[in-house]
């Protein structure tokens, strides 16, 4: 029989392939949940190098009859970069796995970002994303409406305190790593300020290291009361409970990390313009600096990761992320002069705003 080489589907057959791929993105997810229960990137890290599937199967430990298939979770891991592979020098048969920069961001001594991992593979946080057909057939509303009866995530976190715990830990742990980026690679943004308030500031994990970076630097969290209240007293930081819809405490710059994606354009015009009243003039070295993602990205997978976020922000808070112009119109309609954007963190930008 006489084979062809298929190019009359060669497009089609992409197509297929691409479609399978999208389809089956959910088991990528939960197989790297899997792994971080796991604790498969600590093991091998303890492990101190190559690590056999043997010797991995007996650390977990697993039952001997689930090897293969803790070879099969492995295989696609290592297919998709979170771990690596070589050949075992002392079996023809064995494959030895080694950690990656992706894996090594799951060390729990590390920078740890497991955390989010968890957060984004959660039922609860899952859920809602099969109402999202149901949502879009009707007026107003969200998914999380639709869902649970409430409007965001915020407000059925609120209600199930082990949930915002996770939910707290994700943001924390992915805050730490950005964090520790912008203070030791670009601390040219907290230079000669005098004081910082960290609005929205949750955990007060960004501004324990910015206070740790720059002792002289006077740094406050300010966030709603119940938020502050659980907050540890610390020596380092102020802690002040309150709306930023309503006033912000006076400071050399206003802080805002991953905070104004939350909200809709007006909201965000609002919050801006408190942070403008809170802050001196341009002259006298008054500003606000924004940790936030701009879309438009060259690079494809930045770019990929800011329509996933824009998605995700539209089913848990009803925010969005944004191209510059529709960053620049929330400057101009909260007042500001001028501002500049430095896409200095991966998928995050630093963004400075001058009144």
């Amino acid at each position: 029989m006489e084979l062809t080489n298929g190019q009359s589907f060669g497009k089609p057959f992409q197509a297929h392939t691409l479609l399978l791929n999208q389809s089956f993105s959910t088991a990528g997810l939960m197989s790297l949940n899997c792994a971080v229960e796991l604790g498969i990137a600590d093991l091998i890290h303890s492990h101190g190098g190559p690590m056999p599937l043997s010797e991995l199967a007996r650390s977990i430990p697993i039952p001997p009859e689930k090897a293969p298939s803790l070879r099969r979770l492995m295989r696609l891991l290592v297919s998709h970069g979170v771990f690596a592979v070589q050949p075992d020098g002392n079996s023809e048969n064995e494959t030895a796995y080694l950690l990656t920069p992706l894996s090594e961001l799951l060390l729990t001594k590390g920078t740890n970002l497991s955390p989010f991992i968890r957060v984004n593979s959660d039922p609860s946080f899952l859920k809602p994303w099969f109402h999202m057909g149901d949502w879009f057939k009707i007026k107003g509303s969200s998914p999380f409406e639709v869902a649970y009866g409430v409007k965001c995530v915020w407000e059925l976190t609120a209600q199930r305190p082990e949930l915002n715990d996770k939910f707290n830990d994700a943001m924390s742990c992915e805050t730490c790593w950005v964090m520790k980026a912008m203070v030791t690679e670009f601390p040219q943004f907290f230079r000669g300020l005098k004081s910082l308030v960290d609005v929205g500031g949750g955990t007060g994990a960004s501004a324990r290291m910015i206070a740790e970076a720059f002792p002289d630097l006077k740094c406050t969290v300010f966030d709603l009361p119940h938020v502050v209240a659980t907050l540890p007293e610390s020596k380092l930081v102020d802690a002040v409970g309150g709306s930023m819809f309503d006033s912000i405490p006076p400071a050399n710059a206003v802080f805002l990390k991953s905070i104004l994606h939350n909200w809709s354009h007006e909201d965000c015009v609002k919050i801006l313009k408190r942070c403008k009243e809170a802050i001196p003039p341009k002259e006298e070295g008054g500003k606000v600096i924004i940790v936030d993602m701009v879309i438009n990205s060259n690079d494809a997978k930045v770019n990929e990761t800011h329509l996933f976020y824009d998605v995700c922000m539209m089913i848990a808070f009803g925010g969005m992320e944004r191209k510059e112009y529709e960053w620049r119109k929330i400057f101009n309609d909260a007042g500001f002069s001028d501002y500049k954007i430095f896409p200095l963190l991966g998928v995050y930008s630093i963004i400075e705003l001058y009144p």
